[in-house]
């Protein structure tokens, strides 16, 4: 039986085992379905497995709950950041991710919590357009954030909205799946949102979700830059200044021993 060493953190309930890749299993997949999963492992939206590079401080891996690997998580990146400030004492991380690498710049710590700023690069953002689901058409902006984000404004979150948009997210158009955001807008300065994630299901945040829903919000004219993303697992703020910067919190939640 072998001890992997493993660290948990959150970020507005968006939740991620960090664990060095020197303790990886040969079976990455499997391991992190048996680390994710909520009654007989941690539990845990995803792992970030990390790895030394040489053109950051470190690089992250990110596998879902399900075991496929994602791009980039902002929330996944920001803990990352959290459990290397607790390392040794720094203001400025980088992070090498699947979509490249994002800078976390430490704007305020207690304990173990932390608050950063990221920066997020550039979005890419499509022309609005309509997709055929079972229960009727929906019409949605595509925007990738270095992963795929069809975002979806809403009057309101109707009861079973998860099962709408896991069709969504699951659609033909989609050859490769997509991160679902049901946007509310609140005022020019606030949204509320609802996020579900490809490998994962319904999440309490997520951070390239905010800035997507964030980035066809204001593109769209409907809110302001910068713009308070409100969701069940808490507030982020998202600024588009060229780039994409995200600023949010993330807090270590423990240390253990995970027996394999």
């Amino acid at each position: 039986m072998t001890a992997i060493p493993l660290v948990k953190a959150s970020a507005c309930g968006n939740d991620f085992l960090i664990i060095e890749g020197m303790h990886a299993p040969p079976d990455l997949v499997a391991s992190t379905r048996r680390l994710c999963d909520r009654h007989n492992g941690v539990g845990a939206d995803g792992v970030e497995w990390l790895f030394p590079t040489p053109d950051a401080d470190i690089r992250a891996r990110l596998l879902n709950a399900d075991g496929s690997e994602a791009e980039i998580s902002g929330n996944g990146t920001r803990c990352v950041a959290a459990y290397l400030c607790c390392q040794e004492s720094r203001q400025r991380i980088t992070v090498r991710t699947g979509a490249g690498i994002r800078t976390c710049s430490l704007t305020a710590r207690h304990q173990m919590s932390f608050e950063f700023e990221t920066e997020m690069g550039d979005p890419q953002l499509g022309d609005e357009f309509s997709i055929k689901v079972a229960f009727g058409e929906v019409r949605g902006v595509p925007v990738s954030m270095g992963n795929p984000h069809f975002v979806v404004f809403v009057d309101q979150f109707a009861p079973g909205w998860q099962g709408d948009a896991a069709e969504i997210a699951k659609h033909h158009d989609f050859q490769y799946g997509i991160n679902v955001e049901l946007v509310h807008v609140r005022d020019p300065e606030n949204l509320e949102v609802r996020f579900y994630e490809r490998g994962v299901g319904e999440t309490q945040s997520s951070g390239t979700g905010s800035c997507a829903a964030a980035v066809a919000a204001i593109s769209h004219k409907k809110t302001i830059s910068s713009v308070l993303v409100h969701a069940p697992g808490g507030t982020q703020r998202v600024r588009w200044n060229g780039q994409v910067f995200l600023r949010g919190p993330a807090q270590i939640i423990f240390r253990g021993e995970f027996l394999v």
